[in-house]
């Protein structure tokens, strides 16, 4: 079983705003153009055990495709309890096997039979605990993507539950921009959008995910026609998987709407 955390990356969320009301201060003649930032939803992989990290099979930067090992944990604790439980095991089912044989004989009471049986499935549902365990201490990526950075280095102590690896896959890789909300009634989910970033010729094109149905900024008295100039929606965009590979989060962007 693969243990997950997802997570939601907001960090840049204050500084991407601030820059749009700053920007907004000093009248950009450009009004159909939106600023915003990329984000990325990141993809914490752990294991549910604790352990020396023993083998990291990936490092930072390097793609990754489903399936394909991230990281494993020393077995040691898991290999000892299983030869142990096994080896149990092994004299439970004789045990069983002989008062089967009395049993039939008339030789065994019922109870003695029911104590053996009992004994010997004990054993085998300890001996599947310990083989789901043994299996946690190793562990894949759960899908594809970037390997966005590594939490620990080999020979380190891991808690249980604490990440090792960060992956970004391409689908979890969205735009966030921030509209007026004189201009937010004009968009709707589905609208196809130009994402421009700084360096490259060519736009990212996207399609609207989300809009926000709450007001990023609210200012403190009631929402009259001045007022309401300054409230901003978060509107989200989303790529297919070979455009958002070629964006990075924290990355600001343009974003221009097309029309229905």
């Amino acid at each position: 079983m693969l243990f997950v955390r997802q997570d939601r990356q907001s960090v840049y969320a204050a500084g991407a705003l601030a820059l749009l009301l700053l920007s907004a201060g000093c009248g950009d003649p450009k009004k159909d153009r939106f600023q915003g930032y990329v984000e990325g939803e990141f993809v914490y992989v752990a294991s549910p055990l604790a352990g020396q990290l023993e083998t990291l099979s990936v490092q930072r930067g390097q793609q990754v495709t489903t399936g394909q090992p991230l990281f494993a944990l020393d077995e040691i604790t898991e290999k000892a309890a299983r030869e142990q439980i096994e080896a149990a095991l092994v004299l439970s089912e004789r045990e069983l096997a002989r008062q089967e044989k009395l049993f039939r004989t008339g030789v065994a009471a019922t109870q003695d039979l029911d104590r053996a049986r009992s004994a010997r499935d004990q054993d085998k549902r300890r001996l599947d605990q310990t083989n789901w365990s043994f299996d946690q201490k190793k562990q894949a990526a759960p899908q594809s993507g970037l390997v966005y950075d590594t939490l620990f280095r080999q020979g380190e102590w891991v808690a249980a539950g604490k990440p090792v690896v960060v992956l970004l896959p391409p689908q979890n890789i969205k735009v966030r921009a921030f509209i007026p909300e004189t201009r937010v009634g004009s968009i709707h989910y589905g609208n196809i959008a130009r994402v421009k970033v700084d360096g490259v010729k060519d736009s990212f094109v996207g399609k609207v995910s989300y809009i926000s149905p709450r007001a990023e900024y609210t200012p403190p008295v009631i929402y009259s026609r001045e007022t309401r100039a300054k409230l901003v929606f978060m509107v989200e965009l989303i790529f297919d998987a070979q455009a958002a590979a070629n964006l990075h989060p924290g990355q600001p962007v343009d974003v221009e709407f097309e029309p229905k």
